[in-house]
């Protein structure tokens, strides 16, 4: 396993692998593309590449995040396309201890089973085709490429079809259609992995709020916490027990 530390926004070139990959990010935000999809995932989650994927990747700054190799014949029960998958408490726990104690690879019997108990954890979740979908079509296109840069844009729905010259009816359904979730939906967990690096920069959580375009500082942390478990102070301290453990 590798742990990969990078302190500016890096682009990484095309590459691919003959092995499975796993990539969990630990503080920041990981991006990959494969095939035109882009994959990224908040913290309980991390993106799985199987083998022979070609995939371009990105990182923004303060990034942490851990790159867990894969030999081919252990990626048997994991997806056989790329996707987010979810890591529950016994996979973290792994992963994390593994960090701490600088394992690249089994030196020994007992963390070659903690390795073979990881894999287990990882295929056990359902996975997502991706946790923030994309979609081609036209209008909706312009109006997800639009709050990628801008999520603090508040416009609803209709507000947004009246921009692209559609109606809200048709961009819900295409929504549904290519997103398989809610317009709303999609927002909020767009804001959410943009949250993530804004609070690990140390930024209070009233300004994060307010650059994601909250009204109140509470509806922000009620919407951070039904997602993520803990609330965006209890989360902060987390990750520093993680910078702690380096």
């Amino acid at each position: 396993m590798k742990v990969v530390q990078l302190t500016e926004v890096t682009a990484f070139p095309v590459d691919r692998h003959s092995w499975g990959q796993f990539v969990y990010s630990v503080a920041g935000v990981v991006e990959l593309t494969v095939k035109g999809s882009r994959y990224a995932a908040p913290p309980d989650f991390g993106v799985w590449l199987p083998p022979e994927t070609e995939h371009l990747a990105w990182a923004g700054d303060e990034t942490t995040y851990l790159l867990l190799d894969i030999e081919q014949s252990h990626c048997d029960r994991l997806p056989h396309q790329a996707s987010v998958l979810s890591v529950g408490p016994i996979a973290k726990a792994i992963l994390l201890d593994l960090k701490k104690r600088g394992v690249r690879e089994p030196g020994n019997a007992d963390d070659a089973r903690l390795m073979r108990v990881l894999i287990d954890q990882l295929s056990v979740g359902s996975p997502l085709e991706s946790f923030l979908p994309l979609s081609n079509d036209r209008a909706l296109k312009q109006v997800l490429e639009a709050l990628l840069q801008d999520p603090g844009d508040g416009r609803s729905l209709g507000q947004w079809a009246n921009h692209v010259h559609s109606t809200e009816r048709t961009l819900a359904r295409r929504c549904a259609r290519d997103l398989g979730m809610s317009f709303v939906k999609w927002r909020q967990r767009l804001r959410l992995t943009r949250a993530v690096p804004m609070l690990a920069d140390g930024l209070s959580v009233q300004t994060v709020a307010l650059k994601l375009g909250y009204s109140t500082t509470s509806a922000f942390i009620a919407m951070f916490q039904d997602a993520i478990g803990a609330t965006p102070n209890a989360f902060r301290g987390r990750l520093r027990e993680h910078d702690e453990g380096r």
